[in-house]
C-alpha cells in the first residue's frame, strides 16, 4: 500500500507537527559552574549578602570569575529562595488586624 493510497488525516498531522516543535523547544540544561556553590550562595543570599559580595567571594575564595548579574539570574531560578521570600511577603489577614 502506497502512501498516495492512504486517506490524509489533517488533525493527525497537525498534532505530529506540534509535538515535533515541542520536541524542539524544548529547554536543555547545562550545568552551571555555580551549582557547587549553590548551597553557601543560598545561605549568604539570605544573610543579607549582595550580589556583588557573591561575585567578590567566588573570586576571592574558589578563584572563579563570574558576573554579578549572572550570580543574581541563577539565583532567582532557585526555589529555596522563593520560598523565603514568599513566607517574608506573605500579606497579614485582616481578622488579625482587628484582634489590635
Amino acid at each position: 500500500m502506497s502512501k498516495r493510497d492512504e486517506t490524509f488525516d489533517p488533525l493527525a498531522e497537525v498534532e505530529r507537527i506540534r509535538a515535533r516543535r515541542a520536541e524542539a523547544r524544548r529547554k536543555l540544561y547545562r550545568k552551571s559552574r555555580l551549582d557547587k556553590y549553590r548551597a553557601e550562595l543560598v545561605s549568604m543570599r539570605q544573610a543579607g549578602a549582595s550580589c556583588a559580595d557573591l561575585a567578590e567571594w567566588l573570586r576571592v575564595n574558589h578563584r572563579c570569575k563570574v558576573n554579578r548579574s549572572s550570580i543574581d539570574r541563577y539565583l532567582k531560578k532557585l526555589p529555596e529562595l522563593h520560598e523565603a521570600q514568599a513566607v517574608a511577603v506573605e500579606p497579614q489577614s485582616p481578622e488579625s488586624d482587628n484582634d489590635r
